[in-house]
């Protein structure tokens, strides 16, 4: 006689198996240097090491050593696939990561369990973070600003989750011309890197209104770093001209 009950655990367990299979598989395609997010790689790579530099200076640490952010809290507020969170962690920092996309957790929890990398990974907004989490050493919100409505209330949840004398880093692009040209018409219309639509300019963010928005909450910007592409070579490179993409620290001086 046909068990119908075990009949249905076994293809519930066959679709299970076939939908981590294919998370595993997105994963792993999100980080293949040769693969269609190739570009988001590369620009990745230069802004990680930007970061990593800016989080040793704040915290006068040596990057030589083999987990130099040891004892340091960081949240990724906006984590995607853990592209930030896994090297920072790896590197001794006890990482939260969050997203509002529930796909792209999934797609993190999954590498970092295949890799045995620690990272505490939350689908959730930034603001459902107040009042039930500690503060953070370091904030980063890299890449989210300019797809937000309400740009001041993300500043501010950023502000009120880090601490004394925490670094706050924002990365965004520059509302200027020139990221009109880059941003939009080369990299979504011309060099097809990005979808069409993916980004608004009137959604972009000059560095001199993040620095209005944070003082308010005691934040000071201590530097900004532009960030630009050779699209000969495919590569990208920290430069002193944030007229595109930037990346903008701040210290937090107040409680």
């Amino acid at each position: 006689m046909l068990d119908k009950s075990q009949l249905s655990a076994d293809i519930a367990k066959s679709n299970q198996d076939a939908e981590i299979a294919k998370f595993d598989a997105l994963a792993q395609e999100w980080r293949d240097p040769n693969g269609k997010f190739k570009h988001v790689l590369a620009f990745n790579s230069t802004r990680l090491m930007a970061i990593e530099n800016a989080i040793a200076v704040h915290f006068q640490r040596d990057l030589n050593q083999d987990i130099p952010f040891q004892g340091l809290n960081i949240l990724d507020i906006g984590c995607g696939v853990g592209l930030l969170c896994e090297p920072l962690a790896s590197q001794g920092a006890d990482v939260t990561g969050i997203d509002a996309s529930g796909h792209n957790i999934t797609l993190a929890q999954r590498h970092a369990q295949k890799w045995s990398i620690k990272v505490d990974y939350k689908h959730c907004l930034a603001q459902d973070l107040i009042g039930n989490e500690p503060q953070y050493d370091v904030v980063l919100n890299t890449e989210v600003i300019e797809h937000v409505d309400d740009q001041q209330l993300l500043v501010d949840t950023c502000c009120r989750l880090l601490k004394p004398s925490g670094l706050l880093v924002m990365a965004t692009l520059n509302r200027t011309l020139k990221s009109y040209i880059v941003g939009i018409i080369g990299a979504e219309y011309i060099m097809k890197y990005l979808p069409k639509g993916t980004h608004d300019w009137n959604y972009f963010v000059k560095p001199q209104e993040i620095t209005s928005m944070i003082a308010p909450h005691g934040l000071e910007t201590i530097t900004v770093e532009g960030m630009s592409f050779n699209p000969l070579t495919g590569q990208w490179k920290i430069t002193d001209k944030p007229d595109v993409n930037y990346l903008l620290y701040a210290l937090k001086t107040t409680d």
